[in-house]
């Protein structure tokens, strides 16, 4: 039987999803190799976090091909960038600068590959959508990743040509580079669009994105009053934001998320809720607290995921844009009236 035109949509998704793949190695490969070559321990646990982020994401693009059910192998062109990437990372005469910014631009191509396939699924077919889904996650991820590069660029550029850090730390770049990523300015929690409202999943993922950084720099942190500060601001943030999930999303997405689905979200908020109290009784120091912070990024992670894909996707699927913004609204002023109680 020919091919139907259908079938050979379903055949190049399958091929950019393989595209995906491999590239998606190769960073890891590449980031391995900078944590191999790199001594400044700030870029070290930023590269860690990203490198972590890189790997369980590499499962999710696998998970993703086993779910469309349909296999293919990488593109000739796509095989050779991988041979080229590898060749020239392996040249010595390279900096760690020059290395890091040819490993933005494949970023940036993972970001926009991505994309595509997200708008090709919504063409194709529900079904593809759906096994697909899980990607929107990788797409998000390989953005704020992308955007972060960026600001490590900047640092580790000003740090090889002068020797000197530049004015501006790391960490003020990254959280410029989130906010880039998430196309706000000032606070990602209370942001609204310029038409007022925003969509409500725009709101949630950047919850999620503000949570992300803050952990990750509790890790990263220099002294046990700074992280102190910042899990202050990590455990209302949290709190805030999972009991205006409950009150607002969770019962408007639940008729069509399912009962199933949904509780498990409200059962994942309350064990989280429960290590952050735990965390939150112990001293700001030591191996004790940073397993525990190692823990709550674990689950943070797991939660998220589910909700920026599944979740996501069903409410893309059974809300339009104006009930979702209206949401938005809903779920902005929980979270004032809940900050303003703690």
């Amino acid at each position: 039987m020919p091919a139907t035109l259908n079938d050979q949509k379903r055949t190049a998704i399958a091929e950019k999803l393989a595209d995906i793949k491999a590239i998606q190695s190769v960073i890891i490969d590449n980031e391995e190799q900078f944590l191999s070559q790199c001594s400044d321990e700030h870029l070290r646990k930023r590269l860690e976090d990203m490198l972590e982020d890189d790997q369980k994401n590499l499962d999710i693009v696998e998970t993703a091909i086993t779910q469309y059910g349909v296999q293919a192998e990488p593109k000739s062109t796509v095989q050779e960038l991988v041979n080229q990437t590898k060749n020239t990372f392996s040249r010595s005469e390279l900096s760690l600068y020059d290395k890091m910014a040819q490993h933005e631009l494949l970023k940036h191509g993972q970001v926009v590959s991505g994309l595509v396939v997200h708008k090709a699924a919504q063409v194709v077919g529900k079904d593809v959508e759906a096994a697909l889904a899980p990607l929107n996650t990788v797409n998000f991820e390989n953005r704020a990743h992308q955007e972060q590069l960026k600001g490590m660029l900047e640092y580790l550029g000003t740090l090889e040509l002068t020797g000197q850090e530049p004015q501006q730390g790391l960490w003020a770049r990254v959280q410029d580079a989130i906010a880039a990523a998430t196309g706000v300015v000032g606070s990602a929690t209370t942001q609204a669009s310029n038409s007022g409202s925003a969509d409500v999943l725009d709101l949630i993922f950047m919850d999620h994105q503000k949570a992300k950084t803050l952990i990750s720099e509790i890790r990263n942190a220099d002294s046990a009053e700074q992280c102190k500060a910042l899990f202050g601001q990590l455990y209302k943030d949290l709190v805030v934001h999972s009991k205006a999930e409950e009150e607002v999303v969770y019962p408007a997405v639940q008729p069509f998320y399912g009962s199933d689905d949904t509780q498990e979200l409200y059962a994942e908020q309350a064990e989280m809720e429960n290590l952050l109290n735990e965390i939150k009784s112990m001293a700001s120091t030591g191996n004790a607290f940073m397993a525990k912070i190692k823990q709550l990024k674990s689950m943070v992670g797991d939660h998220t995921r589910q909700e920026e894909s599944t979740m996501f996707a069903s409410m893309r699927k059974n809300l339009s844009h104006e009930d979702r913004e209206r949401m938005g609204m809903r779920f902005k002023e929980s979270k004032q009236k809940l900050q303003s109680q703690m």
